[in-house]
């Protein structure tokens, strides 16, 4: 893993994880304050995940005027 960290390619795609993967799950974990899932069963543990993933997706479109209706 170190070898392939340190290649001028895995430094560039492992710099890409920061600005893309790490802030969901610091949104989700710091800010939803989910930090254990509640519930046991792949069925649930994977309902309640996506629960907070959808609300998560909803804050960003609530953020953005997409889904927003324009006055003209």
């Amino acid at each position: 893993m170190r070898q392939a960290i340190d290649s001028p390619r895995g430094r560039q795609l492992y710099s890409q994880r920061i600005g893309t993967v790490e802030p969901v799950f610091a949104n989700i974990r710091h800010n939803k304050r989910l930090t254990r899932l509640n519930h046991r069963g792949r069925a649930k543990v994977n309902t309640q995940w996506n629960l907070y993933c959808m609300v998560h997706n909803i804050e960003k479109l609530a953020r953005t005027e997409l889904g927003r209706k324009k006055d003209q």
